[in-house]
């Protein structure tokens, strides 16, 4: 049974909802969305579902710009207070935390993981450079982290493909043509559920190795 808390912040009202392991759980993976969305991401949503079973419970965590129903995303400076307030929350479990999100979500973890003493970052469609733009890398929060990483990138995703990431200490799953949200073209290999199945199968293996 899922619960959902609003959690005061220096940056408004963050709002998380608990999606409980069954028995006892080991860790909590708290995942937030990107700036052009929420936590009905089809990628959070299915790890929700599918990562309890395993001893994981997930927080889905909404920024309070979502919160309060606004459709532009601060400054990132805004979103690291919101995530940085709403940890304790988090802390409350007594359980290591791992700590992510999808695009912007998954840069704000990155940014923090080390100062708030997250066990790991989970990037969802970490935006490597805006569209068009390589130049622009974001790389040097990816690989600043501090904390063990997994990235999972579309095949296709427009802010970085799979193959332009850089070496460094941290592991990557690609979704074979797979864009930013992780949607399947209609004639790619796997379907949307397969595709999303295997997102979650690898990411509960990679979780089930670190805690």
């Amino acid at each position: 049974m899922t619960e959902s808390e609003i959690v005061g912040t220096p940056a408004g009202d963050a709002r998380i909802t608990w999606h409980p392991a069954p028995g006892r759980a080991r860790v909590v993976l708290a995942v937030s969305h990107g700036a052009g969305g929420g936590v009905g991401a089809r990628d959070l949503q299915a790890l929700a579902a599918g990562l309890p079973v395993a001893g994981v419970t997930v927080a889905l965590v909404e920024q309070p710009w979502r919160v309060a129903g606004k459709k532009i995303a601060p400054a990132p400076k805004t979103l690291d207070t919101a995530w940085r307030g709403l940890w304790p929350a988090l802390e409350e479990k007594g359980l290591p935390i791992i700590a992510g999100g999808r695009s912007a979500g998954a840069r704000v973890a990155c940014r923090t993981a080390r100062e708030l003493g997250a066990r790991a970052v989970l990037a969802l469609s970490f935006p490597l450079h805006p569209p068009g733009k390589p130049e622009k890398s974001r790389a040097d929060e990816l690989l600043g982290a501090g904390v063990p990483v997994l990235v999972v990138q579309g095949g296709n995703d427009p802010f970085g493909r799979p193959e332009e990431f850089p070496d460094g200490a941290y592991e990557l799953i690609a979704v074979d043509a797979a864009d930013h949200g992780l949607s399947m073209p209609k004639r790619a290999a796997l379907t949307q559920q397969e595709a999303l199945g295997n997102v979650v199968d690898g990411v509960r293996r990679w979780i089930t190795a670190l805690v």
